[in-house]
């Protein structure tokens, strides 16, 4: 079990390791023997370079891509805060099992290794507005159901989720995390018009006045504002770094859930890639305050880790080019310094 008291979080928070430097030398190095103009590939080379610091050997990879999806049920939904009704959770963790979601699609198609992780939905988190969203000890599970379901033979780690009422428990993360209001995150998720947007937003104010304390730390922060899946997700995204498995993130609400790991701890996203961009315009300013640049801008906001799984290709196209392409002298070609 990672997650043993509350404190353990902002410990591990504090004692991340870092990217090896010898490695990303190394990879940096090859790319300059590679039979191509230096630059020629852009990001797939940048991306290789990264994924060298992180990986065990030195070595990119993304042979095994796992992806997990953790799905959660939210208290907040009473509020009107979405126009489908969280019996859609259960229903669509039953799709998922069955094969017939968009996820399941791209994980066939591109062989990833797909998990889905149902989360107490019998039980929704308290509504935030109102009350806190878990207990200590509810938290301390779900970041640990998201620290055990990490695979240590991953190459790569994809997050997604499903919850109705989840974007809006995203955006209080954000707001509490990295300031603003309601209206600066509140997005229509799965379909609300502009006043029901507006609604989101007092409904995310309400919870920010009962909880928002901006010195909470990444632990209170989850459990006063978040949700299992999004919990789960924090938990995987710190075990897959103490275990050098570089991470892509999905949409929003994945890159929200991180929000209170940044805030206590700005390196803790060092190992991990923006996957897309999402069309909740909240997603676009949220990549902005990691510093992290998405690799695919779709127009995607379906969720489920299809816009990161799409970005699993990207991927594995800079592995194909930096471990598979000659160098110059490999192929009897003529360097410029030659």
């Amino acid at each position: 079990m990672l997650f043993e008291t509350k404190e353990d979080l902002s410990r591990l928070l504090a004692t991340l390791p870092a990217a090896g430097t010898e490695a990303r030398a190394a990879a940096v190095h090859r790319q300059t023997q590679l039979t191509k103009p230096a630059g020629s590939l852009g990001r797939l080379e940048d991306i290789a370079v990264f994924l060298a610091g992180w990986q065990r050997d030195g070595i990119p990879a993304a042979d095994r891509i796992q992806v997990l999806i953790f799905a959660g049920n939210h208290g907040v939904t009473r509020q009107g805060v979405s126009p489908f009704p969280p019996e859609v959770t259960v229903q669509m963790v039953a799709n998922f099992r069955r094969g017939g979601a968009a996820i399941n699609a791209l994980a066939q198609a591109f062989g990833l290794d797909l998990a889905v992780h149902a989360l107490d939905l019998d039980h929704p988190t308290g509504d935030i507005s109102v009350e806190g969203a878990m207990t200590e000890a509810e938290t301390l599970q779900a970041l640990n159901a998201g620290a055990d379901a990490i695979d240590p033979r991953a190459d790569i780690v994809v997050f997604g989720e499903m919850g109705i009422g989840n974007t809006t428990i995203a955006s209080a993360l954000c707001a509490a995390s990295l300031g603003g209001s309601g209206a600066t995150w509140a997005g229509p998720g799965t379909g609300l018009d502009a006043p029901g947007v507006a609604h989101k937003a007092s409904v995310i104010d309400r919870a920010l006045a009962r909880h928002g304390n901006t010195e909470m730390s990444a632990f209170d922060c989850l459990r006063s504002l978040g949700g299992r899946e999004l919990c789960a997700i924090a938990g995987g995204v710190v075990a897959a770094r103490l275990a050098r498995i570089p991470v892509t993130l999905d949409g929003f609400v994945v890159s929200a859930a991180l929000a209170p790991l940044f805030k206590e701890a700005p390196n803790a996203l060092a190992h991990c890639l923006a996957g897309h961009c999402s069309a909740e315009r909240a997603h676009r300013y949220l990549l902005e305050r990691f510093d992290l640049a998405p690799l695919l801008t779709l127009g995607m906001r379906l969720g489920e880790g299809t816009g990161a799984a799409l970005a699993s290709q990207v991927i594995r196209a800079a592995v194909a080019t930096h471990t598979h392409m000659a160098t110059f002298a490999e192929a009897g070609v003529s360097d410029r310094d030659t």
